[in-house]
């Protein structure tokens, strides 16, 4: 079949992959309210294009956190991507190099920091999650950066994990011949099965529940890498952020696998956007899966967009191939809808080229002159 979208990918892996790994990769977290939303909310942010715009040479490189970039669409962490593919992380770590962009590799990987570096240049940045054992934390982030990782993007929103329905039903638990790659020295590498779901019960056994803002401080302390605060939603934490010393910050939901009936991403991110007051770069995950969902996110003020389950469901599908295809598809969207919004670089796409359903006077040119 000729896969001509990113979304196709979804129902190839669907028939590929075993049913407990594509559930795992592809539900959110109760009612998956948040996990539709996260989609539907881009549908309800419509264009304003301008016209009569030689469109001839559009550039869309830009620069995350002093790297330059070849396109403002970068790859998420998703954890266990050798149950997708058997390349897992290195298909994707090369197809992010290829794409000229940058990858974020899980803390669960089912390769290791070091094996990922192996795969050949690329810049890459790293995400954590914080364990009990600190020991554990400091060692993790000391190999991160000996292999050459730019930064750290610190989940913040995971101090237990979301409520998934269907790693219940299906007793998640990872295949016996993976193991998690970085804690794989530390006999921390194995997850146990459960009643429940396995990774539900790893996490309340690892992860660190006292989790909060002076960690933020205290990951400073042991390394110079920029550290990205991942699961921000609100203009408070956004502050709060920004005085703790982070370097950036990822508006996300967690692809909706937390807590359910939050905003989607594109919602929370202009109230994030605003309260950033242009201090650090705000980026955005969670339901990208156009071109114009790229341009919508950098309209209304992203500096960047990550992708998630795109990547895991074309690994399922077709290995790095697919990964590659993916990240080239975006690009070919979004330099499309770059072109006939009339914008030929990136600080070009303004907030003026969209009208969302929270701001009805842009719509109404009559009433806003009453205004």
């Amino acid at each position: 079949m000729e896969v001509t979208n990113v979304s196709e990918y979804e129902a190839i892996a669907k028939q590929k992959l075993p049913k407990m790994a594509f559930d795992y990769y592809a539900s959110g977290a109760e009612d998956q309210w948040t996990l539709q939303e996260n989609r539907n909310a881009f549908s309800r942010i419509l264009f304003r294009p301008r016209i009569l715009i030689d469109v001839s040479k559009i550039d869309i490189t830009t620069t995350v956190l002093g790297f330059k970039i070849s396109m403002p669409i970068m790859i998420a962490p998703t954890a266990f991507q050798k149950m997708a593919h058997p390349e897992g992380e290195y298909a994707t770590a090369r197809a992010a190099s290829a794409a000229g962009t940058i990858m974020t590799l899980s803390s669960w990987a089912t390769s290791s920091v070091e094996e990922v570096a192996s795969t050949g240049p690329g810049i890459r940045f790293f995400q954590l999650y914080v364990y009990k054992d600190r020991n554990v934390v400091a060692q993790l982030v000391r190999r991160a950066e000996r292999a050459g990782f730019k930064a750290i993007a610190l989940t913040v929103d995971t101090p237990i994990l979301g409520r998934r329905e269907a790693d219940i039903k299906n007793r998640f638990t990872l295949p016996p011949f993976l193991t998690l790659k970085n804690f794989e020295g530390l006999d921390l590498g194995k997850m146990d099965k459960a009643n429940d779901s396995g990774l539900a019960s790893y996490v309340s056994g690892q992860i660190d529940r006292t989790l909060s803002w002076k960690d933020v401080k205290w990951l400073q302390t042991i390394t110079s890498l920029p550290i990205l605060v991942k699961g921000v939603l609100t203009a408070e934490d956004t502050r709060i952020a920004i005085q703790s010393g982070a370097a950036g910050i990822i508006v996300s939901n967690h692809g909706a696998r937390q807590l359910d009936y939050v905003p989607a991403t594109i919602s929370a991110l202009e109230e994030v956007v605003k309260a950033a007051e242009g201090r650090l770069p705000v980026f955005l995950d969670g339901g990208v899966r156009r071109g114009t969902d790229v341009f919508k996110a950098l309209a209304l003020g992203a500096s960047g967009i990550f992708i998630g389950r795109p990547v895991v469901f074309s690994l399922a599908a077709e290995g790095e191939a697919g990964v590659r295809k993916v990240l080239q598809m975006l690009r070919e969207e979004f330099e499309l809808t770059m072109a006939l919004s009339g914008c030929r670089s990136l600080k070009e796409i303004t907030r003026d080229h969209i009208v969302t359903d929270w701001d009805q006077p842009r719509t109404h040119p009559r009433t806003r002159a009453l205004l």
